[in-house]
């Protein structure tokens, strides 16, 4: 390019003073999106824990593990808002210059949408397969229970002496995996958090 072709308009500062808008944009999706995840998910198992409760109270503190599953999730974005906030620069002293560069804020805002939005979708999946799983294991336990008091003694397709716990099980790992979306993007949030670049002036 050459001399005379030279634009003030084109130069694109390192540290623009609208570059924190990012930061701060990227805190509040990783608290807001992974507790919107967690309220869901904690309102969807809860709502079929409720539900098998009424049939099966007895299980009821056994399937407690997807409501605090889906409670986790708040924490993780709570976590990656902490690490953003710390990141954060304020403006210079006397020139208030901003030392936050565009490549922190835009770094840091896929730090808060990874982790936002992988919450998101694991408390999306525990809430829906917690509110099917526990209604299901509700309703076995009560059939076998109908089918004790009517007198039958045989097998019964599985259902008399049937205790729930295979499908107890195929549960917790749905919820396990599930949870995991979210961990996964966690790890990713920490990852982003960690480029960082700051201008430097006097």
């Amino acid at each position: 390019m050459a001399d005379n072709d030279y634009n003030e308009a084109n130069v694109s500062y390192p540290c623009a003073s609208w570059a924190p808008i990012l930061g701060f944009v990227g805190c509040t999706f990783a608290v807001v999106l992974s507790n919107i995840g967690g309220a869901y998910g904690t309102a969807k198992a809860g709502q079929g824990l409720m539900a098998m409760g009424i049939r099966s109270p007895h299980m009821l503190m056994k399937n407690i593990i997807p409501v605090v599953m889906a409670g986790v999730l708040g924490i993780y974005g709570l976590i990656v808002c902490v690490m953003l906030n710390g990141k954060m620069a304020k403006p210079a002293d006397g020139t208030r210059y901003t030392l936050y560069s565009q490549y922190s804020g835009f770094a840091h805002l896929a730090a808060g949408l990874c982790c936002g939005l992988c919450s998101l979708a694991s408390g999306l999946c525990i809430g829906i397969a917690a509110d099917a799983g526990t209604r299901a294991l509700g309703a076995q336990s009560a059939m076998a229970a109908s089918w004790k008091k009517m007198g039958f003694t045989g097998d019964s397709g599985g259902q008399v002496n049937s205790s729930g716990d295979s499908l107890f099980v195929g549960i917790v790992l749905i919820q396990v995996f599930a949870g995991n979306l979210a961990l996964y993007g966690l790890i990713a949030a920490l990852i982003l958090s960690q480029m960082d670049y700051y201008c430097e002036r006097e």
